[in-house]
């Protein structure tokens, strides 16, 4: 159950998770703290675009391979020591209004570089890996990446706050480049028959190879649809908590602390549970998990104030996210062709990113509309959507495909 495969999967994680938040909530403080205002500040949120069109520049990482340490192992060594000196750039910027140009473009290509390992990585996971290894090997790449965004997140304001954020950036650059062991301790994934040999093909064959499928618009649409209403509820947890009278120190050490190692448990045994009952019965349970852990921020919004209802909550809701997101996680790198796994998975994964950038943002308003428990039972219906695609989609899996 547990090889060495997994255990590359939770530190390739770590590394794809640490750079994240470092032009994230971590950049807004410095540029805070520099003096900036906040419409400015806002605009920084335009350097995360990367992660969003990161399919653009994928198949390059399907079509060439390196001279050096094979075709994922030579990408990923190369992309993790520029984002390591890019880390680095970004730590000789001076957060001002006369500098903000070269704290942007430094953060742009932090950003362009983590979407870059991010690709590899994603690639290297599915190739290294039988169908039957996915959903445990996903879950622990997920864990290994929230627990490097805690460590950028959390870590990255107490290392500011004691030395300084110039300090900060370059620590992290060398965690950066320690990750790198990872990379060429980690065995090379074999080449594919068929991979591309032009970079035309490179571009063309993974969406024929995907559209020509039976069923390939319904898939696309159930990965649209099978987090969105848990993902629409997450987006307004906070706000809901302090209408509720939840003050920030409850909210910081049961939602943040205690949520965040509730999603890791919940993410390995979500893992752990695939092996057993394999990916698209995962699908089912946890989906159904987490539509009726919805109702518990229902329930919470009728209750008295209390921390152990809080807490429950919480754990409940939490759990059941870390599951669905290994199973669905696992399900996208199984729809993958080995042949150019990079941009397919860059496409669905970008795809998967829509609901929390784009969908949820009306949530406040719904929230306004309808009040916090109508609004919550609106996010469980709203999940209604996804698990009834997943009985065709379920049905797609087991018909045979066209020959590749």
């Amino acid at each position: 159950m547990f090889s060495g495969r997994m255990l590359v999967a939770l530190l390739m994680g770590f590394a794809s998770g640490l750079p994240l938040l470092l032009t994230g909530s971590v950049l807004q403080a410095w540029l805070r703290d520099g003096g900036v205002d906040l419409a400015r500040i806002g605009l920084f949120a335009l350097i995360g675009l990367p992660y969003t069109l990161k399919f653009l520049w994928s198949p390059l990482f399907d079509r060439y391979t390196p001279v050096f340490l094979g075709r994922r192992r030579g990408w990923l060594t190369l992309v993790q020591f520029v984002l390591a000196g890019a880390l680095l750039l970004l730590s000789t910027a001076q957060p001002t209004a006369d500098h903000l140009w070269l704290v942007m473009l430094a953060g742009l290509l932090v950003t362009f570089f983590s979407a870059s390992q991010d690709i590899v990585i994603d690639a290297y996971r599915r190739e290294s890996m039988a169908d039957a290894e996915l959903g445990l090997g996903s879950a622990l790449y997920v864990n290994g990446y929230r627990i490097g965004m805690l460590l950028a997140g959390g870590g990255g304001l107490i290392l500011a706050d004691w030395l300084s954020f110039e300090a900060m950036y370059r620590i992290m650059a060398v965690c950066m480049i320690a990750c790198v062991t990872v990379t060429l301790f980690a065995p090379e994934p074999p080449l594919p028959e068929g991979r591309p040999r032009s970079l035309r093909a490179a571009v063309l064959l993974p969406f024929q190879d995907y559209f020509v499928r039976q069923g390939a618009w319904l898939i696309l649409a159930f990965i649209l649809l099978y987090k969105l209403g848990d993902t629409m509820a997450s987006a307004m947890t906070t706000p809901f908590y302090l209408d509720l009278g939840y003050t920030k120190t409850e909210i910081g050490a049961v939602v943040k602390l205690f949520g965040f190692w509730a999603t890791i448990a919940g993410g390995t045994l979500g893992g752990i549970w695939m092996l057993r009952v394999g990916t698209h019965r995962a699908l089912w349970l946890f989906g159904l998990g987490q539509m009726v852990s919805t109702l518990g921020f229902v329930v919470l919004a009728w209750c008295p104030l209390n921390v152990g209802a809080l807490a429950t909550v919480v754990a409940v809701e939490n759990l059941t996210a870390g599951m669905g997101t290994a199973a669905f996680v696992g399900f996208m790198a199984a729809l993958t062709d080995r042949r150019f796994t990079a941009t397919q998975y860059a496409l669905l994964s970008s795809l998967m990113g829509v609901p929390r950038v784009l969908l949820s943002a009306p949530t406040g308003w719904f929230a306004q509309w309808l009040g916090w428990p109508g609004f919550f039972l609106l996010c469980v219906l709203i999940a209604v959507p996804g698990l009834v695609l997943l009985r065709w989609v379920t049905q797609l899996a087991a018909a045979p495909q066209p020959p590749k």
